[in-house]
């Protein structure tokens, strides 16, 4: 046996890199099986369970197989082979470090893909704040509201202060955020108060608002300015008038925030300004959807928390 043993080497050989490379691409699908099906995320100690589960199963059916074409097809006698618990462990001891090389090079490109999405969400979250800044001090904002604010002066002096002050407060919370990603929706309805005040002074009677909250929502966290622009988007793309009054309420349950308002468009072309689109985005690099619901009456949004 060891002369022809010696004298098949290479043919032994070739057979020892089939049967490896054979494990390498059932340890690869088993990997990609588990990562989709079963996470270490999800639960750890089911995960090793499946992993030495797939890996005996891939070393019974290669070795079955083996055992098949050697002794079944080209009838090679046993005497003198290894039995097959022997063949069995040899399997095994080289299966394990397979995966587990697998195993490193995934979770080293995850960390890797990690790295590369935070890096990127980090960059969307700078580009929305300096979006939003850009779009709270555009021309358009600020010139209407001196455009209030001056003719307040000479009307009504005491409402001329206050607006005064709602605008310095409103834009002292818009700058402030540059180092907040997230607040909590006191801060956030605390900051409203004085918005809606701005537009209650530009729109006059146009329109109606309503706070509906719960007082156990209220160090929910959120994205900052979420309600400020969905009520500028309101506003943008909808009639505000006394005959025609734009009706607006905000619901602070314990799942979501709800802004609904009543649809009458405008049919304005101004698309300016943040809107819904860059909203949804910022939720969605939380893990989080923005539901949106439209009918001929009515548009809602539901915004929901992302720290409760």
């Amino acid at each position: 046996m060891k002369e022809d043993l010696w004298n098949n080497f290479h043919i032994q050989l070739s057979a020892h890199y089939v049967v490896i490379f054979a494990m390498c691409i059932a340890d690869y699908y088993l990997l990609k099986l588990l990562n989709t099906y079963l996470p270490y995320s999800k639960h750890i100690f089911l995960r090793i369970v499946a992993d030495t589960a797939g890996i005996t199963l891939i070393c019974l059916v290669l070795l079955l197989l083996f055992n098949f074409l050697i002794y079944d097809v080209f009838h090679i006698p046993e005497a003198g082979l290894p039995p097959f618990l022997v063949k069995f462990a040899f399997a095994m001891s080289t299966n394990i470090p397979i995966l587990l090389v697998f195993e490193l090079i995934h979770y080293f490109q995850s960390e890797q893909k990690a790295i590369a999405d935070s890096e990127k969400a980090k960059r969307k979250v700078l580009l929305f704040q300096h979006e939003t800044l850009r779009s709270q001090i555009n021309p358009h904002f600020l010139f209407n509201s001196l455009n209030v604010l001056s003719s307040l002066i000479y009307i009504n002096q005491e409402n001329a202060n206050k607006f005064t002050k709602a605008l310095s407060k409103t834009y002292r919370y818009v700058l402030s955020l540059t180092q907040q990603p997230l607040v909590t929706v006191a801060d956030e309805l605390s900051a409203l108060d004085s918005y809606i005040f701005l537009m209650r002074m530009r729109f006059d009677n146009s329109f109606t608002f309503t706070l509906n909250k719960k007082s156990s929502a209220q160090l929910y966290k959120i994205i900052p300015l979420t309600l400020q622009l969905l009520i500028e988007n309101a506003f943008k793309h909808n009639i505000a008038t006394e005959q025609s009054l734009l009706h607006i309420i905000i619901h602070v349950d314990s799942d979501y925030i709800t802004v609904e308002n009543n649809v009458q468009p405008s049919h304005r072309d101004d698309k300016g300004g943040i809107g819904l689109k860059y909203i949804t985005q910022q939720y969605k690099l939380y893990g989080q959807h923005v539901i949106v619901q439209q009918s001929e009456q009515m548009f809602i949004v539901k915004i929901p928390y992302i720290q409760p």
